[in-house]
């Protein structure tokens, strides 16, 4: 009984020690993995609503346009609305290896062989020079590793989705390709500046500040690979 009372008060503190962790991993049984949100400087929504672009205006009979910069157009994304076009490639090589081990021996022994005659008073059921003699080892040994290798490389159109103060721009792009039942979900966002931009209106990932890339997919496929929602709630409520 105390040992069923016991497990009882282990398995309690253990689900409460993870009750808030558990109940968001139950929340998200069968969702991918959510990205946080672009981080933006002027602390203003990240994708605004895209305005119609004003008409071309010319002065009479002059070639230049009012407001712009340039005698000859730009063609890099400069304004809410354009289209940039970005280089996902992201080759990742992650290797670790920790080992630990841990050993202890622990040894007490007492006794009561003379104090001043008083060890004659005690029980003839104790030895006085074995009254306590305790000890202990433990040991511990723990191995880990991880080896891992991502390789992604993808092109994908994004909108200048807003325009920051200082002047950088704040991008999203999102594709969908969908062959026979399986769909392919490609998304980028973050922020670019304009410097970074190339003259064939291209830039790298490496050069977008807040990079958010998400690659995943749905469908008949990806539904083989995932385990069951029964298993994955057995496996974040078990403690053990």
């Amino acid at each position: 009984m105390h040992t069923l009372k016991t497990l009882s008060a282990v398995t309690i503190l253990g689900a409460a020690l993870c009750g808030c962790s558990a109940l968001d991993r139950i929340e998200n049984i069968g969702e991918a993995p959510k990205l946080s949100p672009v981080g933006n400087p002027a602390n203003s929504q990240i994708v605004a609503a895209i305005p119609a672009l004003p008409p071309i205006t010319h002065e009479g009979n002059s070639l230049w346009q009012p407001g712009a910069k340039s005698f000859f157009h730009d063609p890099r994304a400069n304004h809410v609305g354009d289209v940039i076009t970005v280089n996902v490639s992201v080759s990742d090589t992650a290797k670790l290896q920790n080992s630990t081990s841990r050993a202890r021996t622990n040894s007490d022994n007492a006794n009561l062989t003379n104090l001043f005659g008083l060890e004659t008073a005690l029980p003839s059921s104790m030895d006085p020079t074995s009254l306590v003699k305790m000890g202990s080892d433990s040991s511990n040994v723990g191995t880990g590793s991880v080896n891992r290798q991502e390789n992604i490389n993808m092109t994908l159109a994004a909108l200048v989705a807003q325009v920051l103060p200082n002047g950088n721009l704040v991008i999203d792009g999102h594709q969908q390709v969908r062959v026979n039942n399986e769909l392919r979900d490609l998304r980028v966002s973050g922020i670019v500046r304009r410097e970074d931009i190339t003259q064939d209106n291209t830039v790298n990932l490496a050069q977008i500040a807040e990079a958010r890339i998400s690659y995943g997919g749905q469908g008949t496929v990806s539904d083989v690979q995932q385990p069951r929602y029964g298993s994955q709630l057995f496996d974040i409520i078990m403690p053990w």
